[in-house]
């Protein structure tokens, strides 16, 4: 017996595997979360260090063996290697990379990813559907990478397997059975960027743009936003811009987790000259100190302070903090004219600005304090620095964008860049920091619902298809129509929709009710479990992945970071199966199954050689112009951006635009709490790498409630009582059993859950406004004593109201 991932487990060799899960791989049995095995240490306040070096190697050498792990390790991240498949964050395209160009959560990702266990035909066979129904996303995706395609039927209780002719046969049946508009096209952000393009390029060349993807339920706000003010939906500055910044604002987003290389950044800002804010409801230790594992200081000193002001808002404040921090920029303009706006660049570049002054020329304090929690003296000590920093750069994550008003938010973030001309000035701009490696990549390739006309027409005249200019379902949107009975088709390269998404039992509803749902998988997920009629499951190389059946030899993709730089990415690991198709191939084939031969498309001339994906796009893609020459240099390539490059601005005027929103914030009903989805250090979106969230001093457990002793007080509840959770939106009840409440130094008011568990408390109608996007940060929720005997009654009860149980 040996430990995995701090779990005991046992490992060993099934007699009557096929030869190829013998040769490659191993099965490990893996005990599932024990919610009683919770402890709860003292939250830490640094991040990184030796003990993230120690913890990124264990995970690598207990998943892929030393060998791999080594071999992997050195190619991530580096010129000709393989892009993480973690976060988007960027590398430097100017000066030295590190031999070790990578963070703790980027190993745990590539360990998942390179591992030698494997789930083969016998591991389907031992696991029918009834018992998997029942294991934790944890267990699920600790079980290793799927070897062979698998098929469902209706009424059968196992997964089996099937050929790849046979699946994709099955595929071009359901969807001819059907019309365009009842399939569905869902993708994550672990797709390359031509893998993308020939997505969505099948969806439009079927008749359908419903292309639902992750950005819908993370940074559509983001987007939403930022494209009518400065004419792009993308961030507007590069990492040299953070790096040698006057001033950097971290908001809504907690980078010791979720892109820790971020913080080496920050801290090289910092030594450069420039202040750190930090905005955030919980105290996060990344956010304190930073011990960088690849320096001396980092490994055995004390590391380096990151923020030099911390303010733990409100979850939903956010608006309402850069609404005051406009009004002081105003003010201090007033009293010293000349010192403080950028006058000329307000006169010749935005327009609204008039009214915008006008709006903020008052502001009422005391409202501004109870929406966010800040003391009037901390907003007005970091709007001193705003004042004296010449270049300003404000980065934002999911804690903005996931609330009714955030669209609104993040307009406000944009109105205080433009006071000063924080766009196209060195060490300035916006910056949403995207998470999923190449989430913005899939989007500048083409699959979002209501791509604009220049791109379907352009689209059109490269493949002479007609495509539809009918928007599609977003993600939200998806979930609403599977459960309605209106999708008869669901399509899934990669991800875990049935987890990511809210109201987890509506989508699971909707998913079982589908008749057909495809699934383009590396390892098992709940999606895999929660199918649709017939279900298929197709196994395709990971990124790290050797990609060489091909008559021209080995090919690479590429993929676009959170600062719009393409690069290729190539694996080089052999593949724990043969059975494994790249994902370029699969979709070349089941566009084919679908569309026929006959086709006006190539794609099997795409799936042989990629150079004639990019062929294609250079002449679709805008930026991308002589994209197979200009993939090849080293660092690769930037795509314009009009804000950034030449301080201008792509909108119907030409002009930024200033924007008056009402002030809103979140206000929980009495006895309620505002309650915020948030991952585990062990965890990445919903692929749950361990139990150990050591920087919250949480493991062994996820239903957990961080909440402020005081609230814990106030509502009656002691330390670790077990409770239910009642989610409540207009005059409806979501209800999840058996959560932790545990005593935590978060924002008064406030507390917070991992996700995907909570995703089950959030209500399908509780939306960001003009973005769709899932309010995961805006839950009003209040709790009750968990009484074991009643969960069955309360299930019941469920069955014949409009309350949900857990």
């Amino acid at each position: 017996m040996g430990l995995i991932n701090g779990r005991r487990s046992g490992s060993e060799q099934r007699t009557g595997e096929d030869a190829e899960a013998k040769v490659h791989g191993r099965t490990v049995e893996i005990e599932d979360i024990d919610e009683d095995d919770l402890t709860v240490g003292t939250p830490k306040k640094t991040a990184a260090g030796l003990k993230a070096v120690g913890v990124s190697f264990e995970r690598g050498f207990g998943q892929g063996g030393v060998s791999r792990t080594l071999r992997s390790y050195l190619r991530v991240n580096q010129p000709g290697g393989v892009d993480c498949p973690g976060c988007a964050w960027p590398e430097s395209t100017t000066g030295h990379r590190k031999k070790l160009e990578f963070c703790e959560n980027g190993a745990k990702a590539l360990a998942e990813e390179n591992t030698q266990r494997v789930v083969t035909p016998q591991w389907w066979e031992d696991h029918p559907i009834a018992e998997l129904e029942q294991r934790s996303d944890y267990w699920l995706g600790q079980a290793g990478r799927i070897t062979h395609p698998m098929i469902i039927r209706p009424g059968d209780t196992h997964y089996t397997p099937i050929s790849w002719d046979e699946a994709f046969e099955t595929i071009g049946e359901h969807v001819r059975a059907t019309t365009p508009d009842r399939c569905a096209f869902y993708t994550s952000g672990r797709t390359a960027n031509e893998t993308a393009f020939m997505y969505q390029l099948m969806a439009r060349s079927l008749g359908t743009n419903n292309l639902p993807d992750c950005s819908n339920m993370c940074h559509e706000s983001s987007g939403t936003a930022l494209t009518p003010t400065i004419g792009v939906g993308k961030g507007t500055v590069t990492l040299e811009d953070v790096e040698h910044s006057e001033l950097v604002l971290v908001v809504g987003q907690n980078p010791g987790s979720n892109h820790p290389r971020m913080l080496g950044a920050l801290t090289e800002a910092r030594k450069n000259g420039a202040k750190v804010v930090a905005v955030n409801p919980l105290p996060e230790a990344g956010l304190l100190n930073f011990k960088d594992p690849q320096t001396p200081r980092g490994l055995v000193g004390h590391g380096d302070r990151v923020s030099d002001e911390y303010l733990q808002i409100k979850v939903g404040g956010d608006q309402a903090l850069f609404q005051a921090l406009g009004h002081l920029l105003l003010a201090a303009e007033e009293e010293n004219p000349g010192t403080v706006l950028d006058q000329e660049f307000l006169d010749s570049r935005t327009r609204g600005f008039a009214e915008y002054r006008a709006a903020r020329g008052t502001l009422d304090w005391d409202e501004i304090e109870t929406a966010t929690g800040l003391l009037r003296a901390e907003i007005e000590k970091v709007a001193e620095m705003l004042i004296a920093s010449k270049a300003t750069v404000v980065c934002w994550a999911l804690g903005l964008t996931q609330q009714p008003h955030s669209v609104d938010t993040i307009r406000e973030i944009i109105n205080v860049l433009l006071l000063q001309g924080n766009f196209g000035k060195p060490g300035a701009g916006a910056c949403p920091v995207r998470g999923h490696s190449n989430v913005q990549g899939d989007r500048t390739f083409g699959i979002w619902e209501k791509m604009p006309e220049d791109f379907l027409q352009r689209l059109d005249d490269e493949f002479g298809i007609s495509s539809p200019r009918k928007h599609g379902y977003d993600s939200t949107d998806a979930m609403q129509a599977m459960a309605d009975g209106d999708i008869d088709v669901f399509v899934s390269l990669g991800g875990n929709l049935a987890r990511a998404n809210s109201d987890t039992r509506m989508m699971e509803a909707g998913m079982r009710r589908t008749g057909l749902t495809v699934q383009i998988s590396t390892k098992p997920n709940r999606s895999h479990v929660v199918h649709g009629e017939t279900a298929l499951i197709l196994p395709t190389l990971g990124r790290s992945d050797r990609d060489d059946k091909h008559p021209g030899g080995a090919q690479f993709l590429s993929v676009e970071n959170s600062m719009s730089i393409i690069s290729s990415t190539q694996g080089r690991l052999e593949p724990v199966s043969d059975q494994l198709l790249a994902e370029p191939v699969i979709i070349s084939r089941m566009a084919r199954a679908m569309l026929g031969d006959d086709h006006v498309v190539d794609w099997k001339a795409m799936a042989e050689d990629y150079d004639v994906i990019r062929d294609h796009a250079s002449r679709v893609v805008t930026g991308t112009e002589d994209f197979n020459r200009r993939i090849r240099d080293k660092y690769g390539f930037v795509l314009p951006n009009a804000p950034r490059d030449s301080r201008t601005f792509a909108t119907p005027d030409g002009r930024a635009a200033f924007t008056v929103s009402d002030l809103e914030y979140l206000q929980a009903p009495e006895g309620h709490l505002v309650l915020q989805t948030m991952r585990s250090h062990d965890q990445y979106n919903t692929t749950i790498y361990g139990l150990d969230d050591r920087y919250r001093g949480i493991s062994e457990g996820r239903r957990v409630i961080l909440i402020h002793p005081d609230d814990l007080a106030t509502l009656g509840f002691a330390d670790r009582a077990l409770v239910d959770v009642v989610s409540v939106f207009r005059g409806r009840e979501l209800r999840s059993a058996r959560y932790r409440l545990v005593s935590y130094p978060t924002a008064r008011g406030c507390a917070a859950a991992y996700y995907p568990e909570a995703n089950e408390l959030v209500h399908r109608e509780l939306v960001a406004r003009e973005s769709n996007t899932p309010g995961f940060k805006a839950m009003m929720v209040r709790f009750e004593p968990h009484e074991e005997k009643a969960d069955l009654e309360k299930m019941a009860a469920a069955v014949d109201s409009d309350v949900v149980m857990a």
